[in-house]
């Protein structure tokens, strides 16, 4: 073996050591695994558990299609009653829309619901805009206003999310409308620029209804829904 061979050997070991040094070392910036997840729920990955996550609004499209339910007696089985008007509003969706599952919907839209609460407390407007139509936009985008004029800022944590249940169901022309009634359980505060509460209370867990509907094209080819209306009780 002459000394050009022993170089060349010594180099290739180099390479290769260095190479795995640099590959197995985990720099903080790579995805976790629920981060890949969630990226391939954005790319429309197909996953029985999609979760919208920042950037990507409700994909209510599931493994399974309208004509997978059964008789009608036991299509909505757990989510309506038969011959109830939701019933009758879920017919009509899933008519324009064979696709249609309100049980992946309901999966989705319980995370949504946790998503759009946190990104408003954080003022997260990337997220928002994603999921939400203009006019909802614009009316949580004016609150964000209010509050950095002010200099406040909101914290909000979950403690639960214990009812997320459709509650109305309606298609106009090509527009599906679904309405979900979420009970759920957090805490809220706002503080001002020095720390001071100005609402809320960060020791008490709030019961909290809201009534949110959303909305979608069935005649498009996105099928991704948005919030377009809220209310509370």
């Amino acid at each position: 073996m002459d000394i050009y061979t022993i170089i060349f050997l010594a180099l290739a070991v180099f390479i290769f050591v260095r190479l795995r040094a640099v590959l197995g070392q985990r720099t903080g910036s790579e995805r976790t695994p629920f981060d890949r997840a969630a990226r391939n729920a954005v790319q429309g990955a197909p996953d029985n558990r999609v979760m919208p996550v920042p950037g990507a609004p409700i994909d209510p499209a599931g493994p399974s299609t309208g004509t997978e339910f059964g008789t009608p007696s036991d299509r909505w089985r757990g989510v309506a009653e038969p011959g109830t008007p939701l019933a009758r509003g879920l017919d009509s969706i899933a008519a324009s829309d064979p696709s249609f599952d309100p049980r992946h919907f309901l999966t989705g839209a319980r995370s949504a619901y946790e998503m759009i609460v946190l990104a408003f407390a954080n003022g997260d407007r990337r997220a928002l805009r994603d999921l939400l139509s203009s006019e909802v936009y614009d009316s949580f985008d004016s609150v964000i206003k209010d509050r950095e004029k002010n200099e406040q800022k909101t914290e909000t944590r979950f403690v639960s999310i214990d009812t997320a249940e459709l509650v109305g169901a309606e298609a106009r022309d090509r527009t599906a409308q679904l309405t979900v009634r979420f009970v759920s359980q957090m805490i809220s505060v706002t503080r001002d620029k020095m720390g001071n509460i100005v609402d809320g209370n960060p020791d008490k867990v709030a019961d909290i209804t809201d009534i949110w509907t959303f909305a979608r094209d069935t005649g498009s080819r996105d099928p991704n829904w948005k919030l377009v209306g809220t209310g509370s009780h």
